[in-house]
């Protein structure tokens, strides 16, 4: 067992997910780091609220800096958000319309709405939704599909990851050995998060539902 490893299990045993974290970071360093936090984007169920406090403690002990730590996940990040960006990019808009009317009780008027909201909204949006879970897996489609310029949408993940990944990995530097604290609470957070998009679909869906009703009715 490696001495992080050994460390970590001080306070609490190191298996599954974190295991395997600690493991890659201890393996590869700086790159590990940045690959478990480029695959949050493509997998949400690899959560950066765990991976990030983990990247802290490994620099805490030694393993690479703080600053290259910071460094390495904010690489991650942007990486994995271009991939779905570029995404995006291939599927393009009409593509994504035609796809989305396919799903029931969708409307092509849904996307046009949201469409317009993005083009309103898109750069705070990217910006806070790297700061969000299950938005910051998601929020690059978007931006890929409407074809938000390159560079913009690089400096505003950027920037938005940077912040989210030193929250992060700073309370894990600083915790050391309690760095699961962060994922217990963050854990809430991303709870709460999950529970409030299963209310809006639940209210999106009974809505709809109500509408075909009344329609049907009036015919």
């Amino acid at each position: 067992m490696t001495p992080l490893l050994t460390a970590a299990t001080a306070t609490e045993p190191m298996g599954g997910l974190a295991g395997w974290a600690v493991g890659l970071m201890e393996s590869l360093g700086g790159p590990g780091a940045a690959l478990i936090v480029g695959l949050d984007n493509l997998f949400p169920p690899i959560p950066s609220e765990l991976v990030l406090p983990l990247a802290g403690f490994s620099a805490g002990r030694g393993t690479f800096g703080l600053p290259e730590a910071l460094a390495w996940t904010t690489a991650g990040s942007v990486a994995g958000a271009l991939i779905v960006y570029w995404l995006g990019l291939l599927l393009g808009r009409e593509r994504t319309r035609a796809l989305l009317t396919k799903i029931p009780l969708v409307k092509a008027s849904d996307f046009d709405r949201t469409e317009a909201w993005f083009a309103k909204h898109g750069a705070k949006a990217v910006f806070l939704g790297r700061m969000v879970p299950i938005f910051r897996s998601l929020i690059s489609l978007p931006a890929g599909i409407e074809r938000m310029p390159f560079w913009r949408f690089l400096a505003l993940t950027t920037l938005g990851s940077l912040l989210w990944n030193t929250l992060f990995v700073g309370a894990g530097y600083l915790l050391g050995e309690n760095w699961h604290l962060v994922d217990d609470y963050a854990g809430i957070f991303q709870y709460v998060v999950v529970a409030a998009v299963v209310v809006a679909i639940g209210l999106f869906v009974a809505v709809r539902l109500r509408d075909r009703r009344s329609s049907g009715s009036i015919q």
